[in-house]
């Protein structure tokens, strides 16, 4: 393959780009902003692969792309049926970073599981308001995640990683997602199913990984929502758009639900006077999820093993389409 030109508008640090130069022959250009409106954004025109947060509008508008790897787990923003057709008709490929984000968000949710368990954000309602001693109620409140029945809606590297830290307490897990592709790692039902009403009936935990996309707005709404089991508690670390939330805290405040615990809304950052903020029982992470110390090394590590598979003509991975 003759040299590449590697655009790029992700924020590296000095030790990060020295190591990308290093890494590479490709000509890089480089620029410090992120998102659309960038500053070299017209440069992506002269790019083979691009890194980061490119603007879809110029990504589709330069045919000599040939590779985009984005610098996060989603790509909502890309997944449209006009750059699906761009990509395909180029011959084109995007990955995604999800790779990166699979261990810390499938560790948050474990968090999120084993807080619910043990009762702690009950616990720090009461130390941050009334100072009671609510020994007794925590105590008969509080269980065990053995054998706790668990439905992953998304089973991507995020639900796979999750999967593997679970198995300690429970065997009982299964994936619902839109197509099954075969290298599912638990029992999966597709979306349309007829036994998923039966299985949403009977499970403990839900956790919601699903991406934003037109098919998965308000993915769960009342109806479905109205099929979880009575007393289960619900997790979103996927997309807030996938939630109805009013449906969400109407759960909640009836008692359908026992909790909920998420990591993203809609909109974000969720204004101080809405309803979610007080719903009973209802506990969020302000999208953090994702976040760890070496976030930024891992996310530009992920991207160097790709451009070389690149440059050696080997398959990337992380690939979205």
């Amino acid at each position: 393959m003759t040299s590449l030109t590697v655009w790029s508008n992700h924020r590296f640090s000095p030790p990060q780009e020295q190591l990308l130069r290093a890494s590479t022959s490709a000509r890089l250009l480089l620029h410090a902003g992120s998102g659309a409106g960038s500053d070299g954004a017209a440069e992506l025109a002269q790019a083979d692969v691009a890194f980061g947060q490119p603007p879809l509008a110029e990504v589709l508008a330069s045919p000599r792309l040939k590779w985009v790897q984005l610098s996060s787990a989603g790509y909502t923003s890309y997944d449209t049926t006009d750059a699906r057709r761009v990509f395909g008709e180029r011959g084109a490929v995007l990955t995604k970073s999800s790779f990166v984000y699979a261990s810390p968000c499938a560790e948050h949710v474990l968090a999120f599981m084993l807080s619910w368990a043990r009762r702690l954000p009950w616990a720090l309602q009461n130390q941050l308001g009334e100072r009671a001693w609510p020994q007794g109620q925590l105590r008969a409140g509080s269980v065990l995640l053995e054998n706790q029945r668990v439905v992953l809606f998304g089973h991507g590297s995020i639900g796979a990683r999750l999967c593997e830290l679970l198995r300690p307490f429970t065997p009982h897990l299964w994936g619902v997602r839109r197509q099954l592709r075969g290298d599912e790692t638990i029992p999966t039902l597709r979306f349309d199913s007829p036994e998923l009403p039966a299985l949403l009936a009977r499970v403990d935990h839900v956790v919601n990984l699903l991406p934003g996309a037109d098919g998965t707005r308000h993915f769960f709404d009342a109806r479905r929502l109205g099929q979880l089991a009575q007393g289960a508690v619900f997790y979103n670390v996927g997309r807030g758009s996938t939630v109805d939330q009013r449906a969400l805290a109407a759960a909640l405040v009836e008692g359908r639900l026992q909790a909920a615990l998420l990591d993203v809304t809609d909109p974000e950052p969720l204004p101080p006077d809405h309803p979610l903020w007080t719903t009973p029982n209802c506990f969020m992470t302000p999208h953090s999820a994702g976040g760890h110390h070496d976030e930024g090394d891992r996310l530009v590590a992920h991207f160097i093993e790709n451009l070389r598979r690149f440059e050696r003509g080997e398959p990337v991975k992380d690939r979205a389409f």
